[in-house]
């Protein structure tokens, strides 16, 4: 016999599985929609942490309470204060203001809440994310053993890409760990943050990690074949070389046909970060950045970057999706039940995959496939690639108040005011502060510059608004 305050919380249980219930919360999404299609309100908050933090100091939460109140307590206390991506002018960080297909497709996903760690867990999910990795797989020409995983982002993508380049430069190092001679790993200097790390977890250690230098902002090949000939004469091994497709600071593309190349030739395993660049498959205009990603042995791609997918939905591609499985070399019977022979790969796909309980994010992908089909998500792409070369010409306009960094290969933009690296500075956080746009900054060739990533479908003619309040500001500093 059930006790009445089970049979209250199971009752609550179920009363919160209806539409009705679900309504308030769908609402507050669609409001947000709405809202922020304007462009009017500010585009982040203006409180301290401590002020928001005040808003939710209070005890451990005890009993029921009605679903109705929760919602509207986000809507009051969250909502309020949250980076409104969706607003036309952020122009700020890598991430998305997600397609709303894709947002709804987050209850489904969350509702049936099937793991990917294992085919009898989420069949249908398996099948679908072989599929959708297929097509992505073809997109990047990778060939007919080619597959991959979903991953929480780029930074696991490129870890396990690594691990897999470790299992064939030293097969026994996950058993035995490395030895020496230890590897060195190669990446240009603009490289994102997850090669090191990787490096770093892996035990390989940062300081076995050469940083080529740049030239126009990408990997400089005669410099990467002068690398890797003094490491060939000093019979040092290489662990892989890693060219990035879409550079956080620049957007800049490195060349990856060229890198490639230099890769076979001295038998390198050869790793693209594509977590920002890789979406330019889809765009008729914009691909030919990625000549040469057929060369790599392995690809890191976000769809949550430039697909416009809510976070998270990260892949790794392979060239021979059997690399993947050899990265982890895990025994676990109780889940994997591996192939049915030696030749075949696991139905299970946990077996190529760092993580264990993973969601099955490739529905959102799908979704969005669906939805727009390939030709839209390359149209968005070109879109938002468009509104950045407009900035970049309305900046060379204004030369008296702006200084432009460079061109721009896609939708990211650095630039700065003609002054010092402290008023590039204090006119970034000023303008965030405001709440009428936001924007980041970086460093590059030792001075502080501004930096626009234009990740929003709707920010369509809004680059003058962005210049014309930087340069108030400016100037009102100056004065």
């Amino acid at each position: 016999m059930t006790d009445p305050r089970t049979a209250e919380l199971l009752a609550a249980l179920e009363s919160d599985t209806t539409l009705d219930a679900a309504g308030p919360f769908m609402k507050i999404a669609a409001d947000y929609f709405a809202q922020t299609r304007t462009g009017e309100g500010p585009v982040s908050t203006a409180l301290t942490p401590a002020a928001i933090a005040a808003r939710f100091d209070e005890p451990l939460p005890m009993g029921l309470k009605p679903l109705a109140d929760v919602a509207a307590r986000i809507e009051r206390d969250v909502m309020s204060d949250v980076n409104r991506l969706m607003h036309p002018m952020y122009m700020g960080h890598q991430v998305s203001a997600p397609l709303a297909a894709a947002v709804w497709s987050e209850v489904v996903i969350s509702a049936v809440n099937n793991s990917q760690a294992v085919w009898e867990m989420s069949p249908v999910g398996t099948v679908l994310e072989e599929r959708v990795i297929g097509w992505m797989t073809q997109l990047a020409g990778l060939g007919p053993r080619a597959g991959g995983t979903f991953t929480s982002g780029g930074t696991e993508a490129t870890f396990t890409a690594l691990l897999a380049a470790r299992a064939e430069l030293q097969p026994d190092a996950w058993r035995d760990g490395l030895k020496a001679p230890y590897p060195v790993l190669i990446h240009g200097e603009h490289a994102h943050y997850a090669v090191t790390r990787a490096a770093g977890a892996m035990g390989i250690g940062t300081a076995n990690c050469i940083a080529v230098p740049s030239k126009d902002w990408k990997m400089d090949v005669d410099a990467l074949a002068a690398t890797l000939e003094r490491l060939r004469k000093e019979k040092r091994p290489v662990l892989a070389v890693v060219g990035t497709a879409g550079h956080t600071a620049t957007g800049a593309f490195d060349d990856l046909s060229a890198i490639g190349d230099l890769c076979e030739k001295y038998g390198v395993w050869f790793h693209v970060d594509g977590a920002h660049g890789a979406s330019a498959l889809f765009s008729a205009k914009h691909k030919f950045r990625l000549a040469g990603i057929e060369k790599a042995r392995t690809v890191a791609w976000d769809p949550h970057k430039m697909m416009l997918l809510p976070l998270s939905a990260g892949m790794l591609l392979a060239r021979d999706v059997r690399d993947l499985e050899r990265a982890f070399s895990q025994k676990a019977p109780y889940l994997f039940h591996g192939a049915a022979r030696d030749d075949e790969v696991s139905l299970d796909l946990g077996t190529r995959s760092f993580q264990c309980s993973r969601r099955s994010d490739v529905l959102k992908v799908w979704v969005a496939l669906q939805r727009l089909g390939a030709d839209g998500i390359g149209g968005l792409y070109e879109h938002l690639c468009s509104l950045t070369s407009s900035l970049y010409e309305m900046l060379g306009e204004r030369g008296d108040v702006f200084e432009r960094i460079h061109v721009p290969e896609g939708n990211i933009l650095c630039f700065r005011m003609r002054g010092t690296d402290e008023a590039n500075a204090r006119v970034r956080e000023e303008y965030n502060r405001s709440g009428a746009g936001w924007v980041t900054s970086t460093v590059l060739g030792e001075r502080r510059v501004l930096r626009v990533t234009v990740m929003n479908p709707r920010t369509v003619r809004t680059e003058t608004a962005l210049l014309d309040q930087v340069a108030i500001l400016y100037l009102a500093m100056q004065s």
